[in-house]
């Protein structure tokens, strides 16, 4: 069994995002057609009291006070979290370590390029590493991830590197093959596919999608160039490293053949209309068999 929640379903900025007076943003706010939604996390468990947290964004406080499954029971102080699993070095990514820094045992995974991101910025030294061991992922390896005292959490995670792009605040080092992942957890039967951010899909993403039970895709923009249309950026989903929901080679062109994986949209961004309830654009994305994720969603695979 494969227990999982949706934490957030939002792209970086939210939805509302802050400082936006866009249509959609305005529903969300207003809570007319749409509804609000913070950055993307998700959070998985084989038993239902351990979870493993997928990206820490910067809403993850928040994220945990409105998630009773994430409330520690008993002792003074603990947490059901037993490791946080970073896909990329992405601010919306790593921020929501932040929140975890009261000398809380859990371990950090990443990939290296990622974990050396962390280690060149001192602010993620409150982070003590002798409480929080940062454990570097080797990609493609099936790796069995444990609970905090040691024993086996049931589930097994493989780590594999997808198209994107270095961070913002990292993109004058250049790119590197390990700097957003993709992430596939299995308890041997049922499989858990999430990838967040994605450039381009590759023969292998829809292969490890026509295998897996439940799958979570990035969803940043309907077009490419939604946002430049819009008047709210001048990049382009591929420039931020993000294919786009109903453009060619996008998602729901690519995926079409895969039947056996539930099929979810996360880390959407404020400009994509599917976030309006009432929109064409969503109606047309359910046809084509996909969910549109939102903050709260619940999600069982169980052995048939």
């Amino acid at each position: 069994m494969i227990d999982v929640i949706v934490l957030g379903s939002a792209a970086g900025g939210g939805f509302p995002q802050w400082n936006s007076a866009a249509p959609g943003c305005v529903a969300a706010r207003t809570r007319q057609g749409a509804r609000p939604r913070t950055q993307a996390s998700i959070a998985v468990s084989a038993d239902g009291e351990h979870w493993f947290v997928l990206n820490a964004s910067p809403d993850l406080r928040q994220q945990i006070i409105e998630t009773s499954a994430l409330h520690h029971q008993g002792s003074l102080r603990g947490t059901p979290i037993q490791s946080v699993i970073l896909t990329c070095g992405e601010i919306d990514a790593i921020t929501g370590l932040l929140t975890l820094r009261e000398r809380e045992p859990f371990t950090l995974m990443g990939s290296d390029s990622t974990l050396e991101q962390l280690a060149a910025n001192p602010i993620f030294g409150a982070l003590d590493p002798a409480i929080v061991p940062r454990v570097p992922l080797t990609l493609d390896a099936p790796t069995a991830l444990k609970l905090k005292d040691g024993s086996q959490s049931g589930l097994t995670l493989t780590a594999f590197a997808v198209p994107g792009k270095a961070p913002l605040y990292a993109e004058a080092e250049g790119s590197r093959p390990d700097e957003t992942l993709g992430v596939s957890i299995t308890d041997g039967t049922q499989t858990v596919l999430f990838v967040p951010g994605c450039a381009h899909i590759t023969p292998e993403i829809i292969k490890r999608a026509s295998q897996a039970d439940l799958l979570f895709f990035d969803g940043t923009l309907w077009r490419d160039d939604e946002m430049i249309r819009a008047g709210l950026s001048p990049k382009t989903g591929q420039r931020m490293g993000h294919v786009s929901v109903r453009d060619s080679g996008g998602p729901v062109e690519c995926f079409a053949s895969c039947s056996k994986p539930r099929k979810v949209l996360i880390h959407i961004n404020n400009s994509n209309p599917v976030l309006m309830e009432d929109s064409p654009e969503r109606k047309d994305v359910e046809n084509a068999g996909w969910t549109v994720s939102e903050d709260g969603m619940t999600f069982r695979l169980e052995t048939p």
